[in-house]
C-alpha cells in the first residue's frame, strides 16, 4: 500500500527547475508551495511522511498528527522539529548532512571578494558613466585588499570550515581554527586556537558552527570589540550566531572594516533589522546552499533517507 506524502513548503527547495519524480516513485505526492503554521495539521492529516524545509513542527504540532512516522527535513539544520518530542512519539527525523557544502564555501568568498573588491559598486559605477568621465585608465573608491597573506579564522572545522580553509589556503592566507576538533585531526596548515585568539588575531572571520544554546550571540559586543578595526566577518551557517545589534553597533561606529551574510537572525527580516541600514555591511538572502548542483544532491539524498525508512532501514536519522 502506498503511504501519503505531504510535502510542506517544496517551493523553497524546488521552485519548478527540478523533478519530484523519485518522491512520487515512493508514495502518494502532495505538494504545496508554502505552508502557514496554522494550516499545518489540516494539510498534513493522517499522512505518516511529511517533508519539510523551514515549516515548523513543534511538539504540539506533532502531538496533534498521530498517523505520523517520519519526518524529513529538507536541509542540514534541523532546530524546526522538536525532537524531543518526536523521539517520545516514535518518530524518524532525517537530514541532509554535506550536500551544500562546495555551494556554501564558494558563497563564503563570494561575500569575502566583493568586499575587498567592491565588483558591485564598481559595475554600477561604470554603468552610471563614471569610467567613461574619468580622465585616467582607471579610478579607486578605496583601498582594495589582498588576502594572500591575511588570517582566516573559522570558527567550527566541519565539512563547510574544512572547504573554507582549502580555499583560503588557496588565496596563500593562514588558516587558524577554533574547532573542538584535536589539533591532530585537523590538516597540517591548520592552526587551532582559543575562540577568543581567533577573534583578535584573524583579518576574516567566518562562522561554521551550528545554532545551539551555546552558540546563541556567539558573536557579540564583547567578541567584536577583540577584533581588529581592519576585519571581516562572514556568515553562512545560522542568522542567531551573531547578535545583530551588536554588529550593527560595531559597523557603524568603525569597530570592524565590513561584515558579509548570507543568513539572518530572522528571514525574510524585519525591516527595522539594524544590518540593512548598518555601514559597510552586504548581505545575500540565505542563498549559499542553493545552487542546482546543490539542491540536486538534496533532493537524490532526501529521497535516500525516505526509501530507505520506506524498506526498513534509517539512513541521517538525527534522533539518538
Amino acid at each position: 500500500m502506498r503511504e501519503k506524502i505531504v510535502i510542506l513548503d517544496g517551493y523553497s527547495v524546488n521552485p519548478g527547475d527540478m523533478s519530484w519524480k523519485d518522491f512520487e516513485k515512493l508514495g502518494d505526492l502532495v505538494i504545496y508551495d508554502r505552508t502557514p503554521v496554522d494550516e499545518i495539521v489540516s494539510r498534513v492529516g493522517d499522512a505518516p511522511i511529511v517533508i519539510t524545509n523551514k515549516v515548523p513542527l513543534s511538539g504540539d504540532t506533532l502531538r496533534r498528527l498521530p498517523s505520523l512516522k517520519y519526518v524529513g527535513v529538507l536541509a542540514t539544520g534541523y532546530n524546526i522539529i522538536d525532537l524531543d518530542v518526536a523521539k517520545e512519539l516514535g518518530m524518524v527525523v532525517t537530514n541532509i548532512p554535506a550536500y551544500s557544502t562546495d555551494s556554501v564555501a564558494q558563497m563564503v568568498f563570494a561575500l569575502l571578494l566583493n568586499i575587498v573588491q567592491r565588483v558591485d559598486m564598481y559595475t554600477d559605477e561604470i554603468r552610471a558613466g563614471e569610467w567613461s568621465r574619468c580622465a585616467d585608465f582607471c579610478f579607486m573608491r578605496f583601498p582594495h585588499i589582498e588576502l594572500a597573506g591575511k588570517v582566516m579564522g573559522i570558527v567550527g572545522f566541519g565539512n563547510i570550515g574544512g572547504a573554507v580553509a582549502r580555499i583560503a589556503r588557496a588565496f596563500g592566507m593562514d588558516v587558524i581554527t577554533s574547532s573542538s576538533k584535536p589539533a591532530e585531526e585537523l590538516p597540517d596548515y591548520v592552526r587551532k586556537v582559543s575562540m577568543d585568539d581567533l577573534f583578535r588575531s584573524s583579518d576574516v572571520v567566518s562562522l561554521h558552527v551550528p545554532l545551539t544554546p551555546a552558540t546563541r550571540n556567539l558573536v557579540n559586543a564583547g567578541r567584536l570589540a577583540l577584533m581588529k578595526t581592519t576585519a571581516i566577518l562572514i556568515n553562512t551557517a545560522r542568522g542567531p550566531l551573531v547578535n545583530e545589534h551588536d554588529l550593527a553597533d560595531a559597523l557603524n561606529n568603525g569597530k570592524i572594516h565590513a561584515a558579509g551574510l548570507d543568513v539572518l537572525s530572522t528571514e525574510p527580516p524585519r525591516e527595522d533589522n539594524p544590518l540593512l541600514t548598518a555601514l559597510n555591511c552586504f548581505m545575500t538572502p540565505h542563498i549559499g546552499w542553493a545552487t542546482a548542483e546543490a539542491r540536486t544532491r538534496l533532493l537524490e539524498i532526501a529521497a535516500d533517507n525516505l526509501r530507505s525508512f520506506i524498506n526498513g532501514q534509517t539512513v541521517n536519522n538525527v534522533i539518538k
